[in-house]
């Protein structure tokens, strides 16, 4: 370890942050590689190695004999502080060498407020934050995750994006760069032939132009790109890449448990989710191989919780059998097993038995709105008497603590929508004391989490108006102001975030100048309370003559060629329109298992969809 470092590491709070060294980590020799990869995630340490897509990716580049794959996170102020006064450069947990030597610098891009913290490592590196100044090959600042689904507000500070899901392009775009490294060519020409490889998008090769009224006129391709970038998917899940060990932190972190991912996509065609749509179509990993790969996690990393990760666990085809495998085993090993994203109408009661064998904790459900008629706005099909029997379900099997999740600021919500929030919480309240198989001896609890509506690109509501921050505290006072029940706790999110997050979730290229701006008045961990200056935003906003309304606040026709047009996430638009014009009249699609809504996205895999 560098002296310099030795010497700060005891004034800063959690220095094992810094250390690396953990079970697990891959150590190889840097003169027998020959791409030396910077996995870099835009936030703390704790965050970052609670990230699934974090463990996949390193473990698959490590995997390569001629890349070392190493990880890289956001210092937090006690160290950076430190680094900047001791010249310290922003180093690889792995070996502690810069970064700025580094081949690739990955970036995961998670959250829009995290961008202003990419700008900080870059520069902590050493590095220009622009692509336009680093002139050299290396390093390449590529981007991933996503909010790739549109990049264009930080599209000047990267050389390209890739788009997708990453264990196999991230290896071809590792195969080209090896290739141009050993011909000595320029970035350009790398930038060039990486445009040609499909999911890669590299944003210098297109030119924006805009309309009088500040609308994207048109989006033009040059030196050969091509006109739609399309994102990359796995087909085959079962044999694809995965790892048979995590690097084990020597700290406490968010997530510090095997997590495994039993299938991709969704069912559901909720209108306001983008995960719903950029993550289809969908894929099933078989209840064999996850059963393997997690016994395996479990015996190399010690960990004693397995959670499986999807958008709704229950949707999973094959959960019954899946828990009866991992059942066999776990119990004996006195593992636990956690479902997060449980859906309110098919959550049976054979399936909470079988989840009642092992630790039990809250049931955590997304209702998302607390009447019927925006239920059906927003697509969720799910009914009052599905969430209640659920509920009763619960209550039996011992549980009595449910948290429900609601938006609020969705298109069409009137005041009565906000006031279904509350009096649907005091029914779930009422199901409790009804239920003569409840947990004796024990009150219940009921938490609502409401946090604002976003509208994100690739939904049916991307050309849906934000509510301004004004119209979002009202909503959250009539909601408070309404509740019926002192047993109903309500927590809100944040609402200049939720701002913010709309405005660079459907933003254009002209916002890189006011993430630079933010980023110089000191913002950064923009996702923490503590940390977001609101108004060094709207500073920077004012200073680079930018409306930040204009982004979030703005309905935009169906016409406008958005910012993102030139990407492809696999869904139609003509598609998403019509979800749009549905929701009107608060008409509900069919999930996928009941009839195929011809959303199109089945093209990447050769037409198949595992529904």
């Amino acid at each position: 370890m560098d002296r310099k470092l030795e010497r700060i590491l005891p004034l800063v709070q959690k220095p094992a942050r810094y250390t690396g060294g953990e079970l697990n980590s891959v150590i190889k020799n840097k003169d027998e590689v020959d791409i030396r990869f910077a996995f870099c995630f835009p936030d703390s340490y704790e965050i970052g190695m609670s990230h699934l897509g974090m463990k996949i990716l390193y473990s698959a580049a490590n995997a390569r004999e001629d890349t070392w794959c190493e990880r890289v996170f956001a210092p937090w102020d006690d160290m950076e502080e430190q680094m900047r006064k001791n010249g310290i450069l922003l180093y690889a947990l792995e070996s502690g060498d810069p970064i700025k030597d580094f081949d690739i610098l990955g970036f995961t891009l998670q959250y829009e407020l995290c961008y202003t913290n990419v700008l900080n490592m870059l520069d902590l590196a050493g590095l220009p934050v622009k692509a336009k100044d680093r002139k050299a090959l290396s390093p390449i600042v590529m981007g991933g995750g996503p909010c790739v689904c549109n990049p264009e507000p930080v599209a000047e500070f990267f050389d390209l994006f890739s788009l997708g899901e990453g264990e196999e392009v991230n290896s071809e775009i590792m195969d080209l760069y090896k290739e141009h490294k050993k011909r000595g060519s320029t970035k350009e020409e790398f930038l060039i032939d990486a445009a040609k490889i499909e999911g890669v998008y590299v944003p210098s090769l297109y030119d924006i132009t805009y309309n009088p009224d500040g609308t994207v006129k048109a989006i033009t391709p040059k030196n050969g790109a091509p006109e739609k970038v399309t994102k990359r998917i796995i087909k085959d899940l079962d044999n694809v890449f995965y790892p048979d060990n995590f690097v084990v932190p020597f700290i406490d972190v968010v997530h510090d448990r095997v997590t495994h991912e039993i299938f991709r996509g969704c069912i559901r065609g909720c209108r306001f989710c983008q995960a719903g749509f950029i993550y289809r179509p969908i894929r099933e990993k078989s209840p064999d191989v996850i059963n393997e790969q997690c016994k395996t996690l479990c015996k190399n990393t010690g960990y004693d919780e397995i959670s499986l990760c999807s958008l709704s666990s229950s949707d999973y085809t094959g959960i019954e059998e899946l828990l009866e495998k991992l059942l066999d085993w776990t119990e004996k090993e006195k593992v636990n097993i956690a479902l997060p994203s449980l859906r309110v109408d098919n959550f049976s009661d054979s399936l909470v038995k079988k989840l009642t064998g092992v630790r039990r904790s809250g049931l955590t459900f997304a209702p998302e709105a607390g009447t019927q008629r925006m239920r059906d706005v927003i697509n969720k099909n799910v009914t009052e008497s599905e969430l209640l029997e659920t509920a009763g379900i619960a209550f039996s099997n011992g549980y009595s603590a449910v948290k429900l999740y609601f938006m609020l600021g969705l298109p069409t919500e009137t005041p009565e929508d906000v006031e279904g929030i509350g009096i649907l919480a005091k029914k779930v309240v009422d199901e409790f004391y009804m239920n003569p198989d409840r947990p004796k001896g024990k009150g219940v609890t009921v938490g609502i989490s409401a946090s604002s509506f976003v509208p994100k690109p690739f939904t049916p509501f991307q050309w849906e108006a934000q509510a301004t921050p004004d119209e979002l505290k009202e909503k959250q006072e009539h909601l408070k102001n309404t509740l019926p029940s002192k047993k109903i706790n309500v927590s809100f999110h944040n609402i200049p975030t939720s701002f913010l997050e709309g405005v660079f979730a459907r933003g254009d290229r002209r916002l890189s100048s006011v993430i630079e701006k933010a980023w110089q008045k000191g913002c950064k961990f923009d996702g923490w309370g503590d940390k977001f200056l609101y108004e060094n935003w709207l500073e920077s906003f004012r200073e680079c003559s930018v409306s930040p309304e204009f982004y979030a606040n703005r309905k935009r026709d169906y016409s406008e060629v958005l910012p993102w047009e030139h990407l492809d996430f696999g869904v139609s638009k003509a598609f998403l329109e019509k979800e749009s014009r549905k929701s009107y009249n608060a008409e509900t699609t069919p999930h996928c298992r009941v009839k195929c809504a011809g959303c199109s996205a089945n093209k990447l895999n050769g037409g198949k969809c595992d529904v």
